[in-house]
């Protein structure tokens, strides 16, 4: 915010601005404004009516305490550092801690069959990064036992940019069948796979601009592909499951409609350490308690806690 300084209003400079309203629009001398005053006067009584001069009373100097968000280099005395209100889900330390409890067996689906498990671990790491990137595009709208089915008859054929650009359409086709929307997945994997050879030397972008640039490719997908194949934290892939479970738990301060406003809103308190953590534990969860449809709130530690249980 610019100081009074900065907009010339100082003490004196606003006296000035004060007389120079009183005299009244005109602009030059003392004569120049009399001789406007006078003909005021004489049409006002000309046409039966009284002047009145309005007493313009000076507003009192008032101080304003801004406080704004400084950046690291601007930290120091005298900064009044904004602090933003927190906000965080009721109970969500103990429904976590519930979660973990149940998940503990690690016998779900995504713990056998994920994209962590669908790679060929002995290929060289670009090969290894790709084939993750694949078996991502592969499981939007699919169960992980297809996903993984569709990977084992991929990597049986030897999974590779090279391979992939070099079998035919109808070929893919049968490999991947029957994830869904496959028809559409073998378009999207051709496409990847030859911008990945003539980009990227047949690697994968390592970061998530890029990697959602990629036809076929979403914000979940680019986020899991940050995780498993580069190693590195870019943010919570939210899935249908982890979207569901998050708006059943309130875990979002308001209502959220698609996976993206609930990754948005999660990643807005969730501490960082856990985003890692959370689409594994919730994918699970989903998968074997917290169901889409007839949950079994019955089976769940969090009946008491949760508030779509109620």
């Amino acid at each position: 915010m610019c100081s009074p300084k900065e907009f010339g209003m100082n003490d004196a400079g606003v006296r000035m601005v004060t007389r120079s309203l009183s005299r009244g629009l005109g602009t030059g001398p003392r004569g120049n404004g009399e001789e406007a005053a006078h003909l005021q006067r004489g049409e006002a009584a000309a046409e039966g009516r009284k002047i009145h001069h309005p007493v313009k009373r000076q507003r009192k100097a008032q101080s304003l305490n801004v406080a704004y968000e400084a950046s690291d280099g601007e930290k120091g005395e005298g900064t009044n550092v904004l602090k933003v209100p927190s906000w965080e889900p009721q109970d969500w330390r103990q429904q976590l801690a519930n979660i973990r409890t149940m998940r503990s067996g690690k016998d779900a689906p995504v713990d056998h069959l994920g994209v962590e498990h669908c790679y060929d671990a002995s290929a060289p790491p670009k090969v290894r990064r790709y084939q993750v990137l694949l078996s991502l595009m592969l499981s939007s709208q699919t169960k992980d036992q297809v996903t993984a089915g569709a990977m084992q008859r991929l990597l049986a054929r030897g999974l590779t940019v090279d391979n992939i650009l070099q079998t035919d359409d109808s070929t893919l086709g049968t490999l991947i069948y029957p994830v869904g929307f496959w028809r559409t997945k073998v378009k999207y994997i051709k496409q990847t796979s030859a911008i990945l050879q003539q980009n990227y030397g047949g690697d994968i972008p390592a970061s998530v601009a890029e990697l959602v640039a990629l036809p076929g490719v979403g914000p979940k997908m680019a986020h899991l592909a940050m995780a498993v194949a580069w190693g590195t934290v870019s943010g919570i892939a939210v899935d249908t499951h982890v979207h569901r479970i998050a708006n059943r738990l309130r875990w979002t301060k308001k209502v959220t409609k698609h996976p993206e406003g609930t990754r948005a809103a999660l990643e807005e308190w969730l501490p960082r350490d856990l985003w890692s953590e959370i689409n594994g534990l919730l994918v699970g969860f989903g998968q074997q308690i917290c169901l889409p449809v007839r949950p079994r709130c019955h089976a769940c530690l969090n009946q008491a806690l949760c508030p779509a249980a109620q």
